[in-house]
């Protein structure tokens, strides 16, 4: 059975935990209002809490994620964390602090099952599912982070978060639900839910029951080719999904939420990255778009190197050729901002030095 961690736990549930302690309510809301406001590190720390309680509450970890070492690069304003799980798994998060906000990557899982060809963190495979305590953890540390370094957000807080780190989100919905709405709970994190982001390889079930919540957050979608026969190649979940089922969802899924749907495409040199491929791409998009505004965005992703992958990073000429055709169909596009390269964080890139750890240890 897996250990829970006070992470791991929403305030209706700490409050009936407490109660079968013999505890008010009231201690549950101070109990949670040092995890998610105070960001308070340890039950030690807890000083308004009795005693007593601070000494049955250590009986339980704060979080199951152990840190083990921090990367930093960019001038310190990109900031890599490697954690470690009770079972030996290993996930990393990464922290970006820009001049109006600060950013964090946090995973989903440990490893990744859905095997794409570019990713590092796909070469590991599936190792486990986060709880959503481990999930949420991510979140903590990374605002305990900032707030050390006194940096961009209301008191040094998170102020935008994406689910892009290790692992598929939709593989492990449930989980990743629980923690988006326990970051977002006004009474907790309060992190705006348009301030975050799941990233997705295109699971259309996922997409389907995203479409339903009651949380506006934000949806980008893993495409990196615009036919089923080259993104098969890229991307196994291909053939599960062809594109035109995920394009069927995304449609009904825009319909539906009247929300932005941003898909993601990393530039591979000459495999990916022709000038035939982005207007294929770009009528795909156009053609499948509802009535109405265009409600898509390309992110264009110059690749980011990945030990051992015969892949090659597409030149920016390329790049910029490729944009261009997209914004001359009418398609709304940006070039990623690379952060994090020189520390294996920046997309793509985790689980690239893992690796080397897991076998060392």
């Amino acid at each position: 059975m897996e250990q829970r961690c006070l992470y791991d736990y929403n305030l209706a549930e700490l409050t009936e935990l407490l109660k079968a302690w013999g505890e008010p309510p009231f201690r549950a809301r101070q109990l949670y209002r040092h995890l998610y406001v105070n960001l308070t590190a340890s039950v030690e720390r807890m000083t308004d809490l009795p005693t007593t309680l601070r000494r049955r509450l250590a009986e339980l970890p704060l979080s199951t994620l152990r840190l083990e070492r921090v990367q930093i690069g960019d001038a310190g304003l990109t900031r890599k964390a490697l954690f470690r799980l009770p079972d030996g798994a290993v996930v990393e998060t990464v922290l970006m602090v820009y001049p109006d906000r600060s950013t964090v990557c946090v995973s989903t899982q440990a490893g990744c099952g859905m095997g794409c060809v570019f990713c590092a963190t796909g070469r590991l495979g599936l190792l486990r599912n986060l709880s959503s305590g481990e999930i949420v953890a991510q979140a903590i540390w990374a605002s305990q982070e900032l707030r050390a370094m006194n940096a961009a957000g209301p008191s040094g807080r998170v102020t935008n978060l994406v689910f892009m780190g290790m692992g598929e989100p939709f593989a492990n919905y449930d989980r990743w639900w629980q923690a988006v709405e326990r970051l977002h709970d006004p009474q907790g994190f309060n992190l705006g839910a348009r301030s975050m982001t799941v990233s997705t390889v295109g699971l259309v079930k996922g997409i389907e029951r995203l479409a339903n919540e009651r949380l506006p957050i934000n949806l980008a979608i893993s495409l990196h080719a615009p036919d089923d026969t080259l993104r098969s190649e890229l991307m196994p979940v291909n053939r599960r999904y062809p594109i035109a089922e995920l394009m069927a969802a995304t449609r009904q899924y825009i319909a539906k939420t009247r929300r932005r749907v941003s898909f993601e495409y990393v530039l591979l040199q000459g495999k990916n990255d022709h000038p035939h491929q982005a207007i294929a791409l770009a009528r795909l998009l156009r053609r499948e778009a509802p009535p109405g505004p265009i409600l898509v965005h390309v992110n264009l992703i110059p690749w980011n190197p990945v030990p051992g992958t015969p892949l090659g990073r597409s030149e920016w000429e390329r790049v910029n050729a490729f944009q261009q055709i997209l914004t001359d169909y009418g398609i709304p596009c940006t070039v990623r901002v690379e952060r994090g390269v020189e520390i294996a964080a920046a997309c793509g890139q985790l689980a690239g030095q893992t690796t080397l750890m897991v076998e060392m240890t």
